[in-house]
């Protein structure tokens, strides 16, 4: 196995860097938190680097580039906090590829954007699929796909689900996953958006009180699985950047700072703390590394190893985002200095789409289950 990028994923990653570095991400955060400003809208800069298409396959029109691909433009987007809607859209597009949807042309140029309805696959603890509730921590049945086409049933807090132009979602049919796609026009589904702590983070309530759909044919609960830890990967991925920048801001003060005639980073309690956090971020790397191989060459693997990723980056950026507070000191607990907007990323991401907990949980079974 080869742990280096290649060039042109090197290429990839500079690429998406520099295309949101022409944005004032994090200053645009604050504003939306603040007065409640509207952030910029980055969905054409997505669509103009092909981002919007890189899991569908050259043949529907899009980069046919792998889930490891995907993990460095999402971590490139969570360096800067940006608000770009992959989160919602690669999972579906993936879906929607596999099927061969009519719609997948559009959706990989684009010109459609796409949303994953997701629903936790069955595991040792629950032998249903379910999703998360609008309040507290018991998780509901994912939406029921009737004879007739319809589906009924709610989702709350679904990633990039506000304009979002189709759905991709997980429902259930005679109790097995069942893939539909619903457009946004489509009679008796309804979004609500919603914010809670990142202002960055689009969110919805998503509800179908007999919503018509098209179920996509050939994608079955293996297909939906992959789907489920491929955003469980691309979160853990947005979450390593984050905490890349963390570090890297709160080494350079930790340098600048001086007391006492020296700099803080001199004092072992900030040495350690920071070396923590680069612990933290070598190891959930290492395991994006093994997610991407896993999901090309080992599917078997795949969801041992999305998970451990996103567990590991989880308690990464919660940890990094309170050393940063820590490090900066009086300044870095104010509204004045960018740590905050890192501590909030942190505290929703680590939350969604089942949360670390259900990760670190399938961690377990995977790991006792081979024992």
């Amino acid at each position: 196995m080869n742990l280096e990028l290649t060039d042109e994923q090197s290429f990839l990653r500079e690429a998406a860097r520099e295309a949101l570095s022409r944005v004032k991400t994090v200053a645009a955060a604050r504003e939306a938190l603040e007065d409640g400003v509207a952030l910029p809208d980055l969905w054409p800069t997505a669509c103009e680097a092909g981002w919007a298409g890189l899991l569908a396959s050259e043949d529907h029109g899009g980069a046919g580039l792998s889930a490891f691909d995907a993990m460095l433009v999402m971590a490139e987007a969570g360096r800067v906090l940006a608000g770009v809607e992959l989160l919602g859209h690669l999972p579906a597009s993936s879906l929607l590829d596999a099927a061969g949807d009519e719609r997948i042309g559009d959706v990989a140029e684009g010109t459609l954007r796409a949303c994953f309805v997701a629903a936790r696959p069955p595991g040792d603890l629950d032998a249903r699929w379910t999703v998360e509730p609008p309040s507290g921590s018991v998780r509901q049945d994912a939406p029921v796909l009737a004879d007739d086409g319809t589906l009924s049933g709610s989702v709350a807090w679904v990633p990039d689900a506000p304009d979002a132009d189709v759905y991709v979602v997980v429902a259930t049919a005679a109790g097995d996953g069942a893939p539909v796609a619903v457009t946004v026009d489509a009679a008796e589904a309804a979004v609500q958006p919603a914010t809670r702590y990142d202002a960055t983070r689009s969110l919805g309530h998503v509800s179908f009180d007999g919503a018509a759909g098209s179920r996509l044919d050939g994608v079955g609960a293996v297909e939906l699985e992959r789907a489920w830890f491929l955003a469980q990967a691309l979160l853990a991925a947005e979450s390593l950047g984050a905490v890349e920048t963390a570090l890297t801001e709160s080494v350079t003060y930790a340098k600048e700072r001086f007391t006492f005639g020296r700099a803080i980073g001199s004092y072992q309690a900030v040495k350690h703390s920071l070396v923590e956090v680069l612990r933290l971020r070598e190891n959930t790397y290492a395991l994006l590394l093994y997610a991407g191989w896993a999901y090309e060459d080992k599917p078997s693997e795949f969801a041992l190893a999305a998970s451990a990723a996103r567990a590991s980056g989880g308690h990464a950026l919660d940890y990094a985002s309170r050393a940063m507070i820590s490090v900066h000191g009086g300044i870095g607990a104010t509204w004045e200095h960018d740590a905050p907007l890192f501590f909030r990323r942190a505290q929703l991401s680590r939350r969604l789409l089942g949360g670390i907990g259900d990760a670190t949980d399938r961690v377990a079974g995977e790991l006792l289950g081979a024992a």
